[in-house]
Protein backbone atom coordinates (compact mmCIF):
# COMPACT_ATOMS: atom_id res chain seq x y z
CA UNK A 1 0.00 0.00 0.00
CA UNK A 2 1.51 3.44 -0.86
CA UNK A 3 0.53 7.14 -0.27
CA UNK A 4 -0.78 8.58 -3.27
CA UNK A 5 -2.29 12.61 -2.87
CA UNK A 6 -5.41 13.27 -1.21
CA UNK A 7 -6.44 10.07 -0.52
CA UNK A 8 -9.67 9.60 1.22
CA UNK A 9 -11.68 6.22 2.32
CA UNK A 10 -15.49 6.42 2.36
CA UNK A 11 -17.13 3.47 3.77
CA UNK A 12 -20.80 2.99 3.69
CA UNK A 13 -23.45 0.74 2.51
CA UNK A 14 -25.51 3.44 0.42
CA UNK A 15 -24.33 3.47 -2.73
CA UNK A 16 -25.84 6.82 -3.86
CA UNK A 17 -24.49 8.72 -0.64
CA UNK A 18 -21.39 6.96 -1.90
CA UNK A 19 -21.68 8.59 -5.38
CA UNK A 20 -22.25 12.03 -3.75
CA UNK A 21 -19.05 12.16 -1.47
CA UNK A 22 -16.94 11.11 -4.29
CA UNK A 23 -18.00 13.74 -6.57
CA UNK A 24 -17.72 16.69 -3.68
CA UNK A 25 -14.24 15.32 -2.86
CA UNK A 26 -13.28 14.93 -6.78
CA UNK A 27 -14.39 18.69 -6.93
CA UNK A 28 -12.68 19.41 -3.55
CA UNK A 29 -9.07 18.04 -5.05
CA UNK A 30 -9.38 14.75 -3.44
CA UNK A 31 -8.93 10.93 -4.36
CA UNK A 32 -11.82 9.17 -2.73
CA UNK A 33 -11.62 5.37 -2.70
CA UNK A 34 -15.35 3.50 -1.64
CA UNK A 35 -16.09 0.65 -0.38
CA UNK A 36 -19.14 -0.47 0.34
CA UNK A 37 -18.93 -2.06 3.90
CA UNK A 38 -16.72 -1.88 6.55
CA UNK A 39 -15.73 -5.81 6.20
CA UNK A 40 -14.09 -4.67 2.69
CA UNK A 41 -12.03 -1.81 3.50
CA UNK A 42 -10.76 -3.62 6.83
CA UNK A 43 -9.82 -5.99 4.12
CA UNK A 44 -8.24 -3.96 1.26
CA UNK A 45 -6.25 -2.18 4.88
CA UNK A 46 -4.90 -5.52 6.11
CA UNK A 47 -4.04 -6.51 2.59
CA UNK A 48 -2.32 -3.46 1.46
CA UNK A 49 -4.22 -3.42 -1.66
CA UNK A 50 -4.19 0.42 -3.21
CA UNK A 51 -3.07 3.68 -2.03
CA UNK A 52 -3.27 4.22 1.56
CA UNK A 53 -6.01 6.83 2.94
CA UNK A 54 -4.78 9.89 4.81
CA UNK A 55 -8.56 9.85 6.37
CA UNK A 56 -11.56 7.72 6.11
CA UNK A 57 -15.19 8.72 6.02
CA UNK A 58 -17.33 5.86 7.26
CA UNK A 59 -21.24 5.58 8.28
CA UNK A 60 -21.87 5.01 12.07
CA UNK A 61 -24.78 2.47 10.61
CA UNK A 62 -23.60 -0.04 8.98
CA UNK A 63 -24.90 -3.87 8.40
CA UNK A 64 -22.50 -6.24 9.61
CA UNK A 65 -19.65 -4.33 10.81
CA UNK A 66 -20.88 -1.13 12.80
CA UNK A 67 -18.93 2.60 12.31
CA UNK A 68 -17.56 2.51 15.93
CA UNK A 69 -16.10 -1.09 15.48
CA UNK A 70 -14.51 -0.38 12.46
CA UNK A 71 -13.08 2.89 14.45
CA UNK A 72 -11.94 0.33 16.94
CA UNK A 73 -10.30 -1.92 14.37
CA UNK A 74 -8.49 1.20 12.56
CA UNK A 75 -7.27 2.38 15.60
CA UNK A 76 -5.58 -0.55 16.45
CA UNK A 77 -3.92 -0.99 12.92
CA UNK A 78 -3.42 3.00 12.56
CA UNK A 79 -3.37 5.12 15.63
CA UNK A 80 -3.08 8.26 14.01
CA UNK A 81 -5.18 7.57 10.58
CA UNK A 82 -8.04 9.98 11.22
CA UNK A 83 -11.62 8.58 10.74
CA UNK A 84 -14.89 11.01 10.39
CA UNK A 85 -18.07 9.21 11.02
CA UNK A 86 -21.38 10.12 9.25
CA UNK A 87 -24.58 10.00 11.42
CA UNK A 88 -28.35 10.84 11.28
CA UNK A 89 -29.53 13.50 13.36
CA UNK A 90 -31.48 11.07 15.60
CA UNK A 91 -28.01 9.51 16.96
CA UNK A 92 -25.53 12.24 17.78
CA UNK A 93 -25.75 10.43 20.95
CA UNK A 94 -23.83 7.71 19.59
CA UNK A 95 -21.38 9.67 17.82
CA UNK A 96 -20.60 11.64 20.81
CA UNK A 97 -19.51 8.01 22.24
CA UNK A 98 -17.91 7.55 18.82
CA UNK A 99 -15.80 10.59 19.45
CA UNK A 100 -14.70 9.53 22.78
CA UNK A 101 -13.80 5.75 21.17
CA UNK A 102 -11.35 7.63 19.02
CA UNK A 103 -13.21 9.56 16.14
CA UNK A 104 -11.51 12.26 14.89
CA UNK A 105 -15.04 14.25 13.88
CA UNK A 106 -18.43 13.34 12.68
CA UNK A 107 -21.12 14.76 10.28
CA UNK A 108 -24.23 14.63 10.47
CA UNK A 109 -26.65 13.63 7.33
CA UNK A 110 -27.50 15.45 4.76
CA UNK A 111 -23.95 15.98 4.46
CA UNK A 112 -23.44 20.14 4.02
CA UNK A 113 -21.17 20.34 0.63
CA UNK A 114 -18.75 23.00 2.48
CA UNK A 115 -18.66 21.76 5.75
CA UNK A 116 -17.61 17.91 4.52
CA UNK A 117 -14.46 19.23 2.38
CA UNK A 118 -13.40 21.79 5.86
CA UNK A 119 -13.32 18.71 8.20
CA UNK A 120 -11.47 16.31 5.23
CA UNK A 121 -8.98 19.51 4.84
CA UNK A 122 -8.85 19.50 8.90
CA UNK A 123 -8.79 15.98 8.81
CA UNK A 124 -5.66 15.88 7.03
CA UNK A 125 -3.72 18.74 8.43
CA UNK A 126 -4.27 16.76 11.64
CA UNK A 127 -3.02 13.78 10.17
CA UNK A 128 -0.02 15.10 8.94
CA UNK A 129 1.04 16.54 12.52
CA UNK A 130 0.34 13.05 13.82
CA UNK A 131 2.82 11.78 11.46
CA UNK A 132 5.64 14.47 12.12
CA UNK A 133 5.12 13.87 15.80
CA UNK A 134 5.20 10.06 15.05
CA UNK A 135 8.18 10.93 12.87
CA UNK A 136 10.31 13.00 15.54
CA UNK A 137 10.07 10.84 18.06
CA UNK A 138 11.27 7.74 15.87
CA UNK A 139 14.06 10.10 15.16
CA UNK A 140 14.74 10.55 18.94
CA UNK A 141 14.40 7.59 20.09
CA UNK A 142 17.00 6.42 16.77
CA UNK A 143 19.60 9.56 18.40
CA UNK A 144 19.07 7.97 21.87
CA UNK A 145 19.66 4.77 20.94
CA UNK A 146 22.99 5.81 19.10
CA UNK A 147 23.86 8.05 21.99
CA UNK A 148 23.42 5.41 24.83
CA UNK A 149 25.02 2.32 23.88
CA UNK A 150 23.40 -0.84 25.01
CA UNK A 151 20.71 -3.25 25.11
CA UNK A 152 19.93 -4.53 27.90
CA UNK A 153 16.64 -4.02 30.12
CA UNK A 154 17.95 -1.59 32.59
CA UNK A 155 19.56 0.83 29.82
CA UNK A 156 15.92 0.19 27.66
CA UNK A 157 14.56 1.61 30.81
CA UNK A 158 16.50 4.25 31.26
CA UNK A 159 15.86 5.25 27.16
CA UNK A 160 12.15 4.72 28.04
CA UNK A 161 12.77 7.52 31.54
CA UNK A 162 14.75 9.85 29.40
CA UNK A 163 11.85 9.99 26.58
CA UNK A 164 9.02 11.17 28.80
CA UNK A 165 11.34 13.68 30.98
CA UNK A 166 12.45 15.21 27.40
CA UNK A 167 10.16 17.12 26.28
CA UNK A 168 9.04 19.30 29.20
CA UNK A 169 10.87 21.24 31.78
CA UNK A 170 10.94 18.98 34.57
CA UNK A 171 14.27 18.97 36.96
CA UNK A 172 16.05 15.86 36.68
CA UNK A 173 18.42 13.94 39.23
CA UNK A 174 20.26 11.42 38.22
CA UNK A 175 22.30 9.22 40.57
CA UNK A 176 24.94 6.44 40.09
CA UNK A 177 28.19 5.00 40.84
CA UNK A 178 31.15 7.55 39.40
CA UNK A 179 31.90 6.31 35.59
CA UNK A 180 28.46 4.94 35.13
CA UNK A 181 27.54 7.45 32.11
CA UNK A 182 25.44 10.27 34.37
CA UNK A 183 26.63 12.94 32.11
CA UNK A 184 25.71 10.93 28.93
CA UNK A 185 22.06 10.28 30.39
CA UNK A 186 22.13 14.43 31.29
CA UNK A 187 23.41 14.98 27.65
CA UNK A 188 20.69 13.16 25.65
CA UNK A 189 17.83 14.63 27.97
CA UNK A 190 18.86 18.06 26.54
CA UNK A 191 19.44 16.66 22.83
CA UNK A 192 16.27 15.27 22.70
CA UNK A 193 14.14 17.91 24.45
CA UNK A 194 13.25 21.87 22.67
CA UNK A 195 16.02 23.25 24.33
CA UNK A 196 18.47 21.52 22.30
CA UNK A 197 19.63 24.56 20.03
CA UNK A 198 20.58 26.14 23.35
CA UNK A 199 23.24 25.62 25.53
CA UNK A 200 24.27 22.86 27.77
CA UNK A 201 26.64 24.13 30.21
CA UNK A 202 28.38 21.25 32.35
CA UNK A 203 29.37 22.41 36.08
CA UNK A 204 31.60 20.29 38.48
CA UNK A 205 30.11 21.49 41.28
CA UNK A 206 32.88 19.72 43.97
CA UNK A 207 35.42 21.10 41.69
CA UNK A 208 35.13 24.53 42.36
CA UNK A 209 36.84 25.92 45.56
CA UNK A 210 34.27 26.67 47.95
CA UNK A 211 34.46 30.34 48.26
CA UNK A 212 34.14 30.70 44.58
CA UNK A 213 30.75 28.12 44.50
CA UNK A 214 28.51 31.21 44.56
CA UNK A 215 30.21 33.57 42.11
CA UNK A 216 30.51 30.69 39.64
CA UNK A 217 27.19 29.74 39.84
CA UNK A 218 25.04 32.94 40.13
CA UNK A 219 27.56 35.90 39.33
CA UNK A 220 28.78 38.71 40.66
CA UNK A 221 28.96 42.41 40.56
CA UNK A 222 31.98 44.72 39.99
CA UNK A 223 33.60 45.18 43.69
CA UNK A 224 31.24 42.34 45.48
CA UNK A 225 34.90 40.53 46.72
CA UNK A 226 38.72 41.39 45.63
CA UNK A 227 39.57 40.63 42.62
CA UNK A 228 35.62 41.29 40.79
CA UNK A 229 37.12 44.33 38.87
CA UNK A 230 33.63 43.48 36.77
CA UNK A 231 30.45 42.28 36.48
CA UNK A 232 30.61 38.55 35.77
CA UNK A 233 27.54 35.80 34.72
CA UNK A 234 27.39 32.75 36.55
CA UNK A 235 26.59 29.14 34.74
CA UNK A 236 23.35 29.73 35.67
CA UNK A 237 22.93 32.99 32.96
CA UNK A 238 24.92 31.52 30.64
CA UNK A 239 22.58 28.52 30.38
CA UNK A 240 19.78 30.96 29.70
CA UNK A 241 17.60 28.88 27.22
CA UNK A 242 19.27 25.21 27.01
CA UNK A 243 20.34 23.38 30.26
CA UNK A 244 22.68 23.36 33.53
CA UNK A 245 24.04 20.02 34.24
CA UNK A 246 25.10 19.74 37.86
CA UNK A 247 27.26 17.14 38.68
CA UNK A 248 28.43 15.94 42.10
CA UNK A 249 25.53 18.10 43.42
CA UNK A 250 26.09 16.49 46.95
CA UNK A 251 29.50 18.48 46.96
CA UNK A 252 27.66 22.36 47.27
CA UNK A 253 28.05 23.84 50.67
CA UNK A 254 25.19 24.57 52.68
CA UNK A 255 24.95 28.61 52.05
CA UNK A 256 25.15 27.94 47.77
CA UNK A 257 22.53 24.52 48.80
CA UNK A 258 20.11 27.51 49.57
CA UNK A 259 20.70 30.07 46.54
CA UNK A 260 19.96 26.62 44.60
CA UNK A 261 17.07 26.41 46.19
CA UNK A 262 15.94 29.37 45.41
CA UNK A 263 16.80 29.65 41.68
CA UNK A 264 15.32 26.25 41.33
CA UNK A 265 11.50 27.72 43.06
CA UNK A 266 11.58 31.02 41.52
CA UNK A 267 13.53 31.03 38.64
CA UNK A 268 16.09 34.10 39.10
CA UNK A 269 19.18 34.68 40.68
CA UNK A 270 21.07 37.37 42.84
CA UNK A 271 24.70 37.63 41.86
CA UNK A 272 26.87 37.89 44.78
CA UNK A 273 27.47 41.69 45.95
CA UNK A 274 24.01 42.50 44.21
CA UNK A 275 20.26 42.87 45.59
CA UNK A 276 18.26 42.49 42.26
CA UNK A 277 17.33 38.99 41.25
CA UNK A 278 17.88 38.18 37.35
CA UNK A 279 15.04 35.83 36.01
CA UNK A 280 16.88 32.59 33.93
CA UNK A 281 15.03 30.13 31.89
CA UNK A 282 17.30 27.11 32.23
CA UNK A 283 16.34 23.64 32.95
CA UNK A 284 18.14 21.85 35.56
CA UNK A 285 19.76 18.44 35.54
CA UNK A 286 21.36 17.66 38.85
CA UNK A 287 23.95 13.97 39.34
CA UNK A 288 25.32 12.73 42.28
CA UNK A 289 27.32 9.34 43.00
CA UNK A 290 26.30 10.28 46.89
CA UNK A 291 23.59 8.98 49.13
CA UNK A 292 21.75 12.65 49.37
CA UNK A 293 19.12 10.89 51.62
CA UNK A 294 22.06 9.83 53.82
CA UNK A 295 23.77 13.19 53.85
CA UNK A 296 19.63 14.92 54.62
CA UNK A 297 19.77 12.73 57.86
CA UNK A 298 23.28 13.82 58.76
CA UNK A 299 22.55 17.26 58.42
CA UNK A 300 24.75 18.05 55.40
CA UNK A 301 22.42 18.55 52.21
CA UNK A 302 19.18 20.20 52.88
CA UNK A 303 15.92 18.05 52.45
CA UNK A 304 13.77 20.71 50.81
CA UNK A 305 16.38 21.38 48.17
CA UNK A 306 17.13 16.99 47.72
CA UNK A 307 12.87 17.29 46.48
CA UNK A 308 13.28 20.33 44.58
CA UNK A 309 16.17 18.02 42.46
CA UNK A 310 14.45 15.10 42.65
CA UNK A 311 11.29 15.66 40.93
CA UNK A 312 12.09 13.04 37.64
CA UNK A 313 14.76 10.59 39.46
CA UNK A 314 17.19 8.30 37.03
CA UNK A 315 19.24 5.74 38.75
CA UNK A 316 21.94 4.65 36.41
CA UNK A 317 23.08 1.09 37.74
CA UNK A 318 26.60 -0.25 37.80
CA UNK A 319 28.24 -1.58 34.31
CA UNK A 320 28.47 -4.96 36.78
CA UNK A 321 24.77 -5.32 37.06
CA UNK A 322 24.32 -5.02 33.29
CA UNK A 323 27.05 -6.84 31.82
CA UNK A 324 24.81 -7.45 28.90
CA UNK A 325 25.64 -3.91 27.90
CA UNK A 326 29.87 -4.62 27.72
CA UNK A 327 30.08 -6.11 24.34
CA UNK A 328 27.94 -3.32 22.47
CA UNK A 329 30.15 -0.82 24.72
CA UNK A 330 33.30 -2.78 24.28
CA UNK A 331 32.61 -2.41 20.15
CA UNK A 332 31.50 1.47 20.40
CA UNK A 333 34.96 2.14 22.43
CA UNK A 334 36.91 0.38 20.03
CA UNK A 335 35.33 2.02 16.75
CA UNK A 336 36.39 5.10 18.63
CA UNK A 337 39.76 4.90 19.78
CA UNK A 338 40.45 3.09 16.12
CA UNK A 339 39.41 6.45 14.08
CA UNK A 340 40.08 6.02 10.43
CA UNK A 341 42.07 2.99 11.17
CA UNK A 342 41.10 -0.54 9.39
CA UNK A 343 37.68 -1.48 11.55
CA UNK A 344 38.58 -4.61 13.99
CA UNK A 345 36.28 -6.89 16.10
CA UNK A 346 36.72 -8.04 19.26
CA UNK A 347 37.05 -11.97 19.15
CA UNK A 348 34.62 -14.04 21.85
CA UNK A 349 37.47 -15.13 24.58
CA UNK A 350 38.40 -11.12 24.37
CA UNK A 351 34.45 -10.45 25.15
CA UNK A 352 33.91 -13.20 27.75
CA UNK A 353 37.04 -11.52 29.42
CA UNK A 354 35.45 -7.90 29.74
CA UNK A 355 32.13 -9.44 30.86
CA UNK A 356 33.89 -11.46 33.60
CA UNK A 357 35.34 -8.35 35.23
CA UNK A 358 33.58 -6.44 37.68
CA UNK A 359 34.21 -2.66 36.16
CA UNK A 360 34.25 -0.74 40.01
CA UNK A 361 35.38 2.02 37.27
CA UNK A 362 31.97 1.13 35.52
CA UNK A 363 31.50 2.70 31.97
CA UNK A 364 34.50 4.99 32.17
CA UNK A 365 37.10 2.43 33.11
CA UNK A 366 35.98 0.02 29.92
CA UNK A 367 36.59 2.63 27.73
CA UNK A 368 40.46 3.38 29.51
CA UNK A 369 40.81 -0.43 28.85
CA UNK A 370 39.79 -0.52 25.34
CA UNK A 371 41.69 2.62 24.76
CA UNK A 372 45.14 0.97 26.41
CA UNK A 373 44.59 -2.47 24.39
CA UNK A 374 44.31 -0.43 20.94
CA UNK A 375 47.49 1.06 21.65
CA UNK A 376 49.09 -2.09 22.50
CA UNK A 377 47.35 -4.31 20.12
CA UNK A 378 49.32 -1.89 17.45
CA UNK A 379 48.06 -2.54 13.57
CA UNK A 380 46.92 -6.42 14.64
CA UNK A 381 44.39 -7.87 16.64
CA UNK A 382 43.42 -6.84 19.86
CA UNK A 383 43.84 -10.22 21.94
CA UNK A 384 43.00 -11.38 25.75
CA UNK A 385 46.71 -10.44 26.79
CA UNK A 386 46.26 -6.60 25.96
CA UNK A 387 43.78 -6.96 28.85
CA UNK A 388 45.05 -9.20 31.20
CA UNK A 389 47.56 -6.55 32.35
CA UNK A 390 45.15 -4.15 33.05
CA UNK A 391 42.17 -6.33 34.22
CA UNK A 392 44.23 -9.47 35.88
CA UNK A 393 45.78 -7.09 38.95
CA UNK A 394 42.55 -5.59 39.43
CA UNK A 395 40.77 -8.55 39.55
CA UNK A 396 43.51 -10.17 41.92
CA UNK A 397 43.96 -7.28 44.19
CA UNK A 398 40.32 -7.24 44.88
CA UNK A 399 39.66 -10.84 45.50
CA UNK A 400 42.38 -10.20 47.96
CA UNK A 401 40.29 -7.29 49.57
CA UNK A 402 37.31 -9.82 49.65
CA UNK A 403 39.53 -12.70 51.17
CA UNK A 404 40.13 -10.48 53.98
CA UNK A 405 39.43 -12.20 57.35
CA UNK A 406 37.44 -10.26 60.19
CA UNK A 407 38.46 -11.09 63.72
CA UNK A 408 36.42 -11.98 66.16
CA UNK A 409 36.73 -8.57 68.30
CA UNK A 410 36.56 -6.63 64.91
CA UNK A 411 37.46 -3.74 63.57
CA UNK A 412 37.52 -0.49 63.31
CA UNK A 413 36.12 0.87 59.93
CA UNK A 414 36.99 4.28 60.28
CA UNK A 415 40.73 3.79 60.91
CA UNK A 416 41.03 0.84 57.75
CA UNK A 417 39.65 4.10 55.51
CA UNK A 418 41.84 6.44 57.03
CA UNK A 419 44.99 3.91 56.19
CA UNK A 420 43.56 3.20 53.07
CA UNK A 421 43.26 7.33 52.12
CA UNK A 422 46.70 7.30 53.28
CA UNK A 423 48.52 4.81 51.93
CA UNK A 424 46.96 5.77 48.22
CA UNK A 425 48.17 9.70 49.00
CA UNK A 426 51.35 8.29 49.79
CA UNK A 427 51.95 5.76 46.48
CA UNK A 428 50.71 8.75 44.43
CA UNK A 429 53.46 11.38 46.23
CA UNK A 430 50.00 13.39 47.71
CA UNK A 431 48.84 13.88 43.80
CA UNK A 432 44.86 13.89 45.01
CA UNK A 433 43.79 13.62 41.36
CA UNK A 434 45.79 10.49 41.61
CA UNK A 435 45.03 9.31 44.76
CA UNK A 436 41.54 9.65 44.37
CA UNK A 437 41.63 7.64 40.70
CA UNK A 438 43.64 4.58 42.81
CA UNK A 439 40.52 4.33 45.19
CA UNK A 440 37.85 4.57 42.82
CA UNK A 441 36.87 8.38 44.04
CA UNK A 442 36.14 11.79 42.68
CA UNK A 443 39.37 13.96 43.88
CA UNK A 444 36.01 15.73 46.05
CA UNK A 445 34.68 12.49 47.37
CA UNK A 446 38.84 12.36 48.36
CA UNK A 447 39.08 15.70 49.65
CA UNK A 448 35.83 15.39 51.84
CA UNK A 449 36.87 11.55 53.37
CA UNK A 450 40.50 13.90 53.81
CA UNK A 451 38.60 16.44 56.04
CA UNK A 452 36.61 13.97 57.67
CA UNK A 453 39.87 12.20 59.11
CA UNK A 454 41.88 15.05 59.74
CA UNK A 455 44.13 14.43 57.37
CA UNK A 456 45.68 17.51 56.10
CA UNK A 457 48.23 18.38 53.13
CA UNK A 458 48.62 14.87 53.05
CA UNK A 459 49.67 14.05 56.24
CA UNK A 460 47.68 12.44 59.22
CA UNK A 461 48.26 14.50 62.57
CA UNK A 462 49.40 11.92 64.64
Amino acid sequence: MTMQGKVVWLVDDDRNLLAVLRAVLKEGGYQPVSFCSAEEALGAFEGRDGPEPRAIIADLQMPGMDGVEFLKRMREMRPGLPVILLTAFGSIERAVEAMKAGAYDFLTKPVENEKLLIVVRNAFEHGALVEEVRRLREERRRYLGATLVGSSRAMKAILELIEKVAPGNTTVLVTGETGVGKEVVARAIHAASERAAGPFVVVNCGAIPEALVESELFGHIRGAFTGAVRDRKGFFEAASGGTIFLDEVGELPPAAQTKLLRVLQERVVVPVGGSRSRPVDVRVIAATNRRLEEDVREGKFREDLLYRLKVFPIVVPPLRERRDDIPDLARYFLARHLGDREPRELSDDVIEILRSYDWPGNVRELDNALERAVVLAGEGPLLPEHFEGFLGKKNEMRQSLLDIEIPDEGIDLEVVERTLIQRALEKTCFNQTRAARLLGLTRSALIYRMEKHDIRGGRRPR
